[in-house]
Formats: structure tokens, sequence, C-alpha cells
């Protein structure tokens, strides 16, 4: 049996008093990529921020529920969401590379951050987290340039190679082709496949294509609701409830 890396036990999340997630329970094998997927305003979006404690940075929001890393609820008391954030990491839908940083110091921010800033173990890391986003073969030879010199793929895969740099378990993204081209669309699909290997994966996609291409297993989302979950091939083909038949149809959404 697979091991299970993140548990979300009877998630809650509020924005004042509208409940935009509604004790929803999921649990993320390690080594997958997970699909989110529902019409707009479904709560998607909404239920992954509360995976790595971003949803209480927006003001006047807040969660309840448990959110097990390993077994290691991160909303205990005393535990810091700097460090939740370190392991479980992010990656948003329109790239944002630091504007005022090179390619390689985008790519270590978080190692620098950290107090960090032994020369070789910096490089390693750069090149370990560049070959691991798919960039480095384009990128080796100008890693002074700016972040933002990049094209609008490159800067969502130096995203994904920055968040990688920290060795984090997990990596959240929301909706991180929804701003690309095609052919950085395709590229990250097969980025998403090949970062199972090292990492877990969530990811919240509009493109239902897209989850049944990259992901292992999928959440269909209704009205803050987790509707149905299950092995994206099955789910695709033989839902069980019919809401996901009507959306995955067209039939509505």
């Amino acid at each position: 049996m697979s091991k299970i890396i993140l548990e979300a036990k009877n998630i809650h999340a509020y924005f004042g008093i509208f409940e935009a997630v509604k004790g929803v329970n999921l649990a993320v094998e390690a080594n997958t990529v997970t699909a989110l997927i529902g019409p707009s305003g479904c709560g998607k979006s909404t239920f992954l921020r509360t995976l790595n404690r971003m949803h209480e940075e927006i003001s006047g929001a807040r969660s309840t529920g448990e959110v097990l890393l390993n077994g290691q609820d991160i909303y205990a008391r005393g535990t810091d969401p700097v460090q939740v954030r370190r392991k479980i990491g992010m990656v948003f839908q329109k790239p944002n590379p630091f504007p005022s940083l090179s390619i390689f110091e985008n790519v270590v921010a978080g190692l620098t951050l950290a107090g960090i800033h032994n020369r070789a173990l910096l490089e390693e890391t750069a090149e370990r987290a560049l070959r691991h986003s798919a960039l480095w073969n384009e990128v080796k030879d100008k890693l002074k340039a700016p972040g933002t010199s990049l094209s609008g793929g490159q800067q969502q895969r130096l995203c994904i190679a920055r968040a990688l740099a920290v060795r984090p378990p997990v990596i959240l993204m929301d909706e991180p082709t929804s701003a690309l081209d095609p052919i950085s669309t395709a590229k990250i699909e097969e980025l998403l496949i090949e970062l199972k290997k090292e990492v877990t994966v969530v990811v919240v996609t509009h493109n239902m294509q897209q989850a049944a291409r990259a992901s292992d297993k999928t959440a269909f989302f209704l009205m803050g609701e987790l509707v149905e979950y299950g092995d994206s091939a099955t789910l695709f083909s033989i839902p069980k409830d019919k809401r996901t038949e009507e959306y995955i149809t067209g039939r509505f959404g």
C-alpha cells in the first residue's frame, strides 16, 4: 500500500462568514500527482492554500480542521507557518520570479534567506533544481541574467526550480499553466510526470485534459465540497457521481 504523505481532515475554510470549503477529507499518496478540478469558485484553490497555511495570509480568512504532513499536524499550536511552507512549497498561477534577482539568485533565494552562503553548495543546488525543472540546458550559460528576462514558460519553470531548491517533500501548484502558451503548457505537463520521482505534487487545474494526462489521482470539487476522489483514469472514464459525469462531459461548469 502506498504511503500517505499529506492528509486533510475535515477542512473548513472561510472568508469572513462565507464558507468556501466545507468539511473536506483528502489523503494524498507520496510520489504522485493529484489534480484538483471543478468549476470556477468551487473552492479548489482555497482548499489548496489551506494545505500549507497560505489561506490564513488573506485578511479575514480562517480555516478549521487538520492537515497532516507525515503524520504531523501543520496547524498544531506553536508550529511556524514559514517552516511549513519550506516543506510544502507553492507555485502560483502567474510566474513570479523576484525581479531584482538573477536566474541563479532566484533559484537559491530560499537557501540564502535561511542564511546559507556556501558558494559550492548554492551552485550545486541551483544546478540540481534547474535540471529537475527541465530548465538547466536553456539557462546554464546565462545564470547571471535577470529572472524576468526569461519567457513566461521559462519563468514558471524557474519558480518550480526555486520551490524545489529547498527540497520540500510536497509542492502545491495553483493553475501553473493557465497563463502559458500550448508549447510551454506541454513542457510543464511533462515536468509534472518527472517531478513525482522526487516530490509529491498537488495541482489545481481548470483543464480536464491536463488532469487526465498528467495526474495519478483527481479530486472533483463543487460548491465547496469534495464530490469525488479517485484514480484519474477511473474518474474520467467511469465516474461514480452523476455530478462528476455532468461536469467532465461539459454539461455544466
